[in-house]
């Protein structure tokens, strides 16, 4: 899979690229990455892209040109604009990027980018919550790893995602390892019992109640 990253800012990706699974999954060739900056072509001698708003206003928003070529040269990927007013970021979104061979990731900055832009240039516009960022390259990190992840042979036992978090609209479950006392605080029985039927029935039932608790929104009504 290939991922494209538009930002003014690259060294921002320096660490989260290198470490972990997905530093591996790049050097394995599972996950290509490259990027595009705006600033090459900027306005000017000093490579300008942004201005003020029409109509005033604070802050500076994203000239419209610097974008459209860099764009341009990535038409055929599926282009992502990382925005506030985007839909929100899901597993769901994630399971669906990573089917995608060409995906590119663009990260506004400023007061955002001129509309223009998303009206002609951009697939699909994502957030990553209602709450503001200084800029699209923290989403680009999480759409990476989230997706990274998901890519056939980067996590070592691909039955580790089927029952996380969010599959079948549910959490997942707690867990627990060695030892079975700490501090005496004890690991529930039956997860002890080896009856892999009690045990899953006991997940299910955790899974349920987890997120009944914790995220009742998730609960489809009766």
């Amino acid at each position: 899979m290939r991922i494209s990253i538009v930002t003014l800012f690259r060294e921002y990706f320096d660490s989260p690229l290198k470490v972990s699974l997905v530093g591996t999954a790049i050097e394995n060739g599972r996950l290509e990455i490259d990027f595009h900056d705006p600033r090459d072509h900027g306005r000017g001698p000093h490579r300008q892209v942004d201005d003020a708003p029409f109509g005033g206003g604070a802050g500076m928003v994203m000239m419209p040109e610097p974008l459209a070529i860099t764009l341009e040269a990535l038409e055929g990927s599926h282009r992502v604009l990382f925005t506030p007013a985007g839909a929100p970021l899901t597993q769901a979104t994630l399971d669906r990027f990573a089917t995608m061979r060409h995906l590119t990731l663009v990260c506004g900055r400023y007061e955002g980018v001129d509309q223009r832009i998303a009206d002609h240039f951009i697939d699909e516009e994502t957030s990553l919550g209602d709450y503001v960022l200084l800029g699209g390259e923290v989403a680009a990190a999480v759409v990476i790893e989230g997706v990274a992840r998901l890519l056939p042979g980067v996590i070592g036992n691909p039955a580790s995602t089927e029952s996380e978090s969010f599959r079948d609209d549910l959490l997942e479950e707690p867990q627990y390892t060695r030892p079975a006392d700490f501090r005496g605080w004890k690991v529930p029985e039956v997860l002890l019992s080896g009856d892999h039927g009690r045990i899953a029935a006991w997940r299910h039932d955790q899974r349920r109640m987890r997120t009944a608790e914790r995220r009742p929104d998730m609960v489809p009504e009766e």
